[in-house]
């Protein structure tokens, strides 16, 4: 694969991956989900990793209430004089407020053909891929990366780098003691 194939195929992935929601998104309706860089990783990111971020919206809900205009008018001897007047209003309740949720993703300059070629091999091996080994970051592909980490309970089409490391694609760093 010659360096401008290389380039024109990582180009496309960024844009893939920063904007094609359809397939990214948390399969929520309403969630979207971006890749972002330096500029746009969560405080304390460490310097050159991509992250991603799901933005789920807030859940809003209209709830009728009724809504005290003129209390009772009761006499001393504890009868109504005259009921008391209600009106019924729509009030717009938040049930889920805003979220957004940051995950570290496996760079778009780390995702080469050899690296794809062993994700889907990694991803078959486990029943999740289905197809040839292409070493293309395809629709099929994602799918699977969907399909496997929804296994822990992440529904994303973007590699996680905790994924990737469970996968055997990333080197873990030890902690030295």
């Amino acid at each position: 694969m010659n360096n401008w194939t290389l380039y024109t195929a990582a180009t496309a992935l960024c844009v893939l991956a920063a904007c094609d929601v359809s397939n990214l998104g948390s399969g929520r309706p309403g969630a979207l989900q971006t890749i972002g860089f330096a500029q746009d990783a969560p405080a304390g990111a460490a310097p050159n990793t991509c992250w991603g971020k799901t933005i789920s919206p807030a859940i809003i809900e209209s709830v009728s209430r009724e809504v005290l205009l003129q209390p009772a008018q009761v006499s001393s001897d504890g009868r109504i004089q005259k009921p008391a007047v209600y009106k019924k209003e729509d009030v717009l309740d938040i049930v889920q407020p805003r979220r957004e949720t940051w995950f570290e993703t496996v760079c778009p300059r780390l995702l080469t053909e050899e690296f794809v070629a062993n994700l889907q091999r990694a991803l078959s091996a486990r029943g999740g891929y289905r197809g040839d080994v292409t070493g293309l970051m395809d629709d099929r592909t994602r799918r699977a990366i969907r399909k496997f980490q929804l296994g822990g309970g992440f529904d994303s089409g973007n590699l996680t780098v905790d994924s990737a490391r469970v996968l055997g694609l990333v080197v873990v760093p030890r902690d030295i003691e």
